[in-house]
């Protein structure tokens, strides 16, 4: 049975030969038979056409006729009872047949007797042209209508003027036109009495017009049957040069059989060799179309030889967002401008999954030492990459710790070195205040200035100190707090800096809020950078405003809104806003926003940005609901 199946492709491909001899026979009886239908439709088409042919110019005939039919009628309605051959001539409807095509023109009595005939047998004194006179066969026709005194007017015509008068050139040159008779008689013709055979002719009665007469159509060409023309010289020359190329073929075929069989052994020793191999390799034509993959590239890009082999540019594993970057690095390969120690590029596997490479391009050159296209090296580079990109972050990181502890330490300097000047500043306003008060100074405006100064001075002592302690990883003293009062406080500090700027501030604060459990200083704080941020972002504007907005978040937290109508935030998120050291001011030192996240997230909120109302930008951070609260509404 194995024989038998290895016998059958084998006995086909040694008679391959043979197939372009059969396929050339088959074409040919193809060809005849679309020939034999082809000459069937035209003579249908021709048929069809004679048809309409006939029929319209039949419709021209008896229009012609009905006209002339109607000149007659009014001819005899306008002839007197007892008429003369003098009273017929001088009618003018009589004289205008005569030159158009009446050949004569005869009135009858009631009783079928000649009263005039116009003309007469002998001379007479109209003239009549001379293509009017009758044909020699005597064969005329005539139309006939009641007069008004009972006869009847007879005018003959001659048919072969009809014929003339109403047969238009084209048709002319087409077909052959005759009127016959009942029996076949030619009456009047414009071309051949008798239609010769082989043509097609229709016939159409032309009745009632002109009683048992018929006009009949005959093509002026026959049209040859395909095996009688060209096309049965070309098919025959076709097939001998078919038999001529098979035979060819047949020596041909032998010859690279024995080259095949070279061939695949030598194919398969490079395949082994190129499936031993990790590295990918990939080969391209001169256009730039994959010719070759070995296994090593099928598994880099996880698609298979067959669905890699012949495609052009794109390729399936170039990534989508940058098409047009690798189509042009394409055509600089195509071009010979490869790197000479490669270049790194990323692909994209069939999964989605995308990988870096290092690609290593040299030129392709066949037997006769001619480039024929590029043979590429790919080495996947993933894992180095991965490891450069671990490493990259790592100093990233530490640099970045490194920098907040510097500043951590900076601020606790500060925050230590300016508690005694707070401290003094408050004494000593604190001294002058009571030296006045004993001297009985009462000056209020003075006075008050004084007890604000030492206020805000003790008010800075403890910001001062809250910060040390935040950056110092103490938690915030946190207690039971109105974040209306919070609000108040941070837009007093700053009242008189929007005020100098033209900003409007607005709060809509949701009544009845409940109070927070957070450190109010640091929660001042927040306030107060987010106002000033936003404050920064108005500068210039038109018409700057800000709006603080509070209302609740779900069942635990109060939501914190601050709006503004400027320019936005260009699509940034708080991920990259909140980054330490990373400011859109050109003196600023990018750690406003990341104190504040820390701030919220110490507390158990988020800080999030997003785009405002306002049509600028909008801050929000959430705070819990104070312990009391809480308990009073679950109860």
């Amino acid at each position: 049975m194995d024989a038998v199946s290895t016998f059958a492709p084998t006995l086909l491909r040694r008679a391959a030969w043979v197939w372009p001899l059969v396929l050339a026979l088959a074409f040919t009886c193809a060809f005849g038979t679309w020939l034999q239908w082809s000459d069937a439709q035209e003579a249908e088409d021709a048929r069809h056409t004679l048809i309409a042919d006939a029929l319209t110019l039949n419709s021209r005939i008896s229009d012609w006729l009905d006209s002339e039919n109607a000149e007659v009628r009014r001819l005899a309605q306008a002839l007197p009872a007892a008429v003369d051959e003098a009273g017929l001539l001088r009618e003018s409807r009589l004289a205008a047949g005569l030159h158009r095509l009446w050949l004569s023109a005869t009135a009858l009595d009631a009783h079928n007797r000649i009263l005039a005939h116009v003309p007469d047998q002998a001379p007479q004194p109209v003239v009549l042209p001379q293509h009017r006179s009758i044909d020699e066969r005597g064969l005329s026709a005539h139309l006939a209508a009641p007069t008004a005194g009972g006869g009847k007017l007879v005018v003959q015509f001659d048919p072969g003027a009809l014929l003339r008068q109403t047969v238009p050139w084209w048709l002319g040159r087409k077909y052959d036109v005759r009127l016959v008779d009942g029996l076949g008689e030619v009456i009047a013709a414009t071309g051949n009495a008798l239609a010769p055979a082989g043509r097609q002719s229709y016939r159409v009665s032309l009745e009632p017009e002109m009683a048992d007469t018929y006009l009949e159509l005959t093509t002026r060409e026959a049209s040859l049957p395909w095996w009688r023309r060209l096309p049965l010289a070309l098919m025959a020359a076709f097939l001998l040069l078919s038999g001529a190329a098979s035979w060819m073929l047949r020596r041909q075929m032998r010859e690279v059989a024995a080259a095949e069989t070279r061939w695949r052994t030598e194919a398969a020793w490079r395949r082994a060799i190129e499936d031993s191999l990790t590295v990918g390799l990939r080969g391209r034509d001169a256009e730039g179309r994959l010719v070759h993959v070995n296994r090593a590239f099928c598994d880099l890009v996880g698609f298979t030889p067959e669905q890699l082999l012949g495609r052009m540019p794109p390729m399936p594993y170039w990534p989508g967002d940058a098409v047009a970057e690798s189509m042009q690095r394409h055509r600089r390969n195509m071009a010979g401008h490869a790197p000479r120690d490669g270049y790194e590029a990323r692909w994209v596997r069939s999964d989605g999954t995308p990988i870096d490479v290092m690609i290593f391009e040299a030129p392709l050159v066949d037997a006769q030492g001619r480039q024929t296209g590029w043979m590429g090296s790919i080495v996947d580079i993933g894992a180095r990459k991965q490891a450069e990109e671990r490493e990259r972050r790592r100093a990233e990181v530490l640099a970045t710790h490194s920098r907040l502890t510097t500043l951590g330490e900076v601020a606790s300097a500060l925050a230590h070195q300016l508690n005694q000047p707070l401290a003094a500043i408050a004494g000593y306003g604190g001294g002058v205040l009571r030296s006045l008060e004993r001297a009985g100074y009462a000056d209020a405006i003075v006075l008050d200035a004084l007890r604000g100064l030492g206020e805000q001075a003790a008010e800075a002592g403890r910001i001062v100190q809250r910060i040390r302690a935040f950056l110092t990883r103490r938690a915030p003293q946190r207690e039971t707090c109105a974040l209306p009062a919070i609000v108040e406080r941070a837009l007093g500090l700053l009242r008189r800096d929007l005020q100098r700027q033209g900003i409007g501030v607005e709060t809509a604060l949701a009544p009845g809020l409940p109070a927070v459990f957070a450190d109010p200083v640091l929660v001042e704080q927040v306030l107060i950078n987010l106002l000033r941020n936003a404050a920064d972002a108005l500068a210039g504007h038109p018409a700057p405003q800000i709006r603080i907005a509070a209302a609740r978040a779900g069942e635990r937290f109060l939501r914190v809104d601050v709006d503004d109508n400027g320019p936005g935030l260009g699509g940034l998120g708080v991920e990259v806003l909140a980054a330490p050291f990373h400011s859109t001011k050109p003196e600023g030192m990018g750690m406003g926003l990341a104190i504040c996240r820390s701030v919220v997230e110490a507390h158990h909120g988020a800080l999030e940005a997003g785009t405002s109302a306002l049509g600028g930008a909008r801050f929000s951070f959430t705070l819990p609901f104070s312990l009391a609260t809480a308990a009073t509404e679950e109860t």
